[in-house]
């Protein structure tokens, strides 16, 4: 009989996937759910909770577990995870990934950098960081990041089979997708083999940050503005886009560059920054001066429009959209 590592007071142990849409975290959910529940003959249930369903907007996954003779019946949002699965590093610009986290839990993150680096990044004081680099193998492997991701889960928890994984990855691929079962099952071994952890012990007379709901509102009715006011409009110059990539950016080349502006054509988020200046002959034309990072969306439309080799698709290394970002005049104006 397969014994749960940890249970809350309900006798649940859960997890919460974080996530951008177009990544597969529901997906992974509901894999991760079933493989818990026909291989280790658990109790278990997966659901999600997202906004517009686009690419690019946050997705939170769901994940319960509990004995066999326990009944689950909650199905509200999990907001003390044993387990969270980051599938975007990014996100915890603009998200707090790590909100109701216990001073054990585990955090996987899709990242490059080091357990004591994101340690920092998430503001951690206590619990075990997992790093896997599910971007990089799945490029590699031609496949998801939630396979990779699903991989790394896997081996955080132990109580889990991954022989059932792969099973349940054969099931819900071969009949639609055959093609893509052995990339599947390659970028789920590696997640598996690939993640490493270590854990930080939370500092003597330190303790967890107070647990606050996350679906609490910051505006109620006794704190809304006058008029209901919209403080924070989606149209915002302040608004960071940046979270909605995912691993691929364009990078641009002026000297390549012929200004014909068939990139900005295709931009759906008019990231491309122009300036009039005079050409050869003194006559007015615009010419591009490069990418306002802060709005792209990894979309890649304008390397495929571009008719020479100034625009093309790179790995994003980290800092790389900060260094080379050109901001929109608005953006200067309203600084």
């Amino acid at each position: 009989m397969v014994t749960l590592p940890k249970k809350n007071e309900l006798g649940f142990f859960e997890i919460r996937l974080e996530s951008i849409g177009g990544l597969g975290a529901n997906l992974a959910g509901k894999m991760l759910a079933e493989a818990g529940v026909v291989g280790a003959g658990l109790n278990g249930v997966s659901f999600s909770s997202y906004g517009s369903e686009k690419k690019g907007s946050a997705v939170k996954a769901h994940i319960r577990f509990c004995d066999i003779n326990t009944n689950i019946r909650d199905t509200s949002p999990v907001e003390r995870p044993h387990v969270v699965g980051i599938f975007h590093e990014s996100l915890s610009k603009t998200v707090n990934v790590v909100s109701g986290i216990y001073e054990d839990s585990l955090v996987l993150v899709n990242s490059t950098k080091s357990p004591e680096e994101l340690k920092e990044k998430l503001k951690m004081k206590g619990g075990t960081i997992a790093v896997i680099d599910a971007i990089g193998i799945s490029l590699e492997e031609k496949n998801r990041v939630n396979m990779a991701m699903l991989g790394a889960l896997f081996r955080l928890c132990p109580f889990l089979d991954p022989e059932i994984m792969k099973n349940v990855i054969r099931k819900s691929l071969e009949k639609k997708y055959p093609q893509a079962v052995q990339p599947a099952l390659n970028t789920f071994e590696r997640g598996y083999n690939e993640v490493n952890f270590q854990t930080f012990v939370l500092p003597e007379g330190q303790e967890m940050p107070a647990f606050v709901r996350q679906d609490t509102p910051v505006l109620g009715f006794a704190t809304q503005p006058m008029g209901g006011v919209i403080v924070n409009p989606g149209n915002s110059i302040l608004k960071d886009l940046s979270i909605s990539r995912a691993g691929m950016m364009p990078k641009f080349e002026d000297d390549k560059c012929i200004h014909c502006a068939a990139c900005d054509n295709v931009c759906p988020d008019f990231c491309f920054v122009w300036d009039e200046q005079a050409d050869k002959k003194g006559r007015p034309q615009m010419f591009l001066q490069g990418i306002d990072y802060q709005y792209c969306k990894g979309c890649l439309k304008c390397v495929q429009a571009c008719p020479t080799e100034a625009l093309s698709s790179l790995r994003e290394p980290d800092g790389y959209a900060d260094e080379h970002r050109v901001p929109h005049r608005f953006d200067l104006a309203a600084k």
